[in-house]
């Protein structure tokens, strides 16, 4: 579950969001990110340091260029997850509050 938590920490954030849109179309290097949201380099890698410790990007050096990229696995197994929250579960927690609830009137 922690991990889950980190992850919607690290989407909470409208900058963090623009980068994950813009490596949604594929690689990219810090100085991309850089000029595309006319941020400085300590903002970018600031954030970029908060989407790696939450598993949705990958980075690689490239000489003195850092790579980034979207963790599919991540994210992939993200949609799993708010797919599985939106589904009905036998057995959820949802019942026993309801049951408990409805006994004490």
């Amino acid at each position: 579950m922690n991990e889950k938590i980190e992850i919607f920490k690290a989407l909470s954030d409208s900058n963090r969001l623009l980068i994950i849109d813009m490596l949604s179309c594929g690689e990219l290097c810090a100085c991309d990110i850089m000029e595309g949201l006319e941020l400085t380099q300590p903002t970018i890698s600031h954030h970029m340091k908060i989407l790696q410790h939450a598993g949705l990007v990958n980075s690689k050096k490239n000489g003195k260029w850092t790579i980034y990229s979207l963790n599919k696995e991540v994210f992939n197994n993200l949609c799993d997850y708010i797919n599985h929250l939106s589904s009905y579960k036998k057995n959820c927690i949802c019942e026993k509050i309801a049951k408990k609830t409805c006994n004490e009137d």
